[in-house]
């Protein structure tokens, strides 16, 4: 018998069991679930979405947690890595995978730091700028005022983002790679 995802985040510490527990009202049972992380597949605009156990201090823009992760399909060019990485250290970038993910405490932000990443990557922003914005939306969440960027996802997330990379080393090359270590296994 399967435990209901209420049943496995009793025992969590509360900042991560409440951040999970904002995702449950929202999108119901995880599709997977184990002690320590539970999982949806494809619900709303996401790839997936994980709610950890583990939870992550966060001080930009304001002291918080972060334990929830939205994960996108999104190709960065790798001239954007360190932009990104200078916006927000929430936002992760999987170059192979083709992913970018942001994790936070709500969906609300996750929408708000991916919106904010797809602007530093078509160039409408600027990392201070985008910093800026971040703060001042997250401020205005407060007032109860508009708040477009943590509305949804301002842009479509990819297909066929996946980068697999370029192969350096040919056939020959990690044929002569194995002859040589066999000869050298033999003594030789």
């Amino acid at each position: 018998m399967t435990r209901q995802a209420s049943e496995i985040i009793k025992d969590w510490p509360d900042e991560s069991r409440e951040a999970a527990e904002l995702v449950i009202q929202t999108y119901g049972e995880p599709g997977e679930a184990t002690d320590s992380l539970l999982t949806w597949m494809g619900v709303g605009p996401w790839k997936r979405v994980h709610a950890s156990r583990t939870f992550f201090e966060h001080q930009f823009p304001a002291p918080h947690i972060d334990s929830v992760e939205s994960v996108i399909d999104y190709r960065v060019p790798a001239e954007w890595f360190t932009p990104l990485a200078q916006f927000d250290g929430s936002v992760v970038v999987e170059r192979t995978a083709g992913e970018v993910s942001a994790r936070c405490h709500d969906e609300q932000a996750n929408f708000l730091a991916l919106n904010l990443m797809h602007d530093i990557v078509e160039g409408a922003r600027g990392v201070d700028d985008a910093r800026a914005y971040y703060a001042e939306e997250f401020l205005n969440a407060r007032r109860k005022e508009p708040t477009p960027y943590m509305d949804g996802l301002r842009f479509q997330p990819g297909i066929g983002t996946a980068d697999p990379d370029q192969r350096v080393l040919s056939d020959q090359d990690l044929e002569e790679a194995m002859r040589e270590g066999e000869r050298e296994q033999d003594g030789g």
